[in-house]
């Protein structure tokens, strides 16, 4: 398996991947992918075997708060899970904080995806604690505005 940087040929593959994760991934505009591939190809890394991409991660450096990476989605082909794919695709991440000095990564999920709350969980991440519990999860009402509860989970690298 390859891992890179998401780069403009890169786009349609990465999107036709993140459309396999709905409805915990939302798949974003090409337009957006284009800007990922810009402006944070660093903490965007692709996995590619066979020259297909199995997995990608979108990331970014906090722009209020620079010493964070926010994790933006994840996802790894159906037929690619339990391979580390997700696991070799976040130390990128992981890798790319610390040479910025970054002391956190944090992402947020919805209560219910069991198997991506396992995934940062084997990865370090930490459940943040919310106002409310969803099937055993912290959940933290109204994040991403009116309405939107997530589980916020968070990853300390310093």
């Amino acid at each position: 398996m390859q891992i890179r940087p998401l780069d403009k040929t890169l786009l349609a593959d990465v999107e036709q991947l993140m459309q396999l994760g709905e409805p915990y991934v939302r798949p974003r505009t090409a337009s957006d992918y284009w800007l990922y591939a810009e402006l944070f190809a660093s903490t965007c890394p692709v996995a590619i075997e066979d020259n297909r991409v199995v997995g990608a991660v979108i990331a970014m450096r906090n722009q209020d708060r620079p010493s964070d990476v926010y994790v933006q989605d994840v996802m790894t082909h159906p037929e690619w899970r339990g391979r580390k794919v997700a696991t070799a695709l976040m130390g990128v991440v992981i890798d790319r904080a610390i040479e910025w000095g970054c002391s956190r990564l944090y992402l947020t999920s919805e209560p219910h995806n069991a198997a991506a709350g396992a995934t940062w969980q084997r990865l370090g991440f930490h459940n943040v604690s919310g106002d409310l519990d969803v099937a055993g999860v912290s959940v933290v009402t109204d994040f991403k505005g009116p309405g939107k509860h997530r589980a916020v989970y968070q990853l300390h690298v310093t």
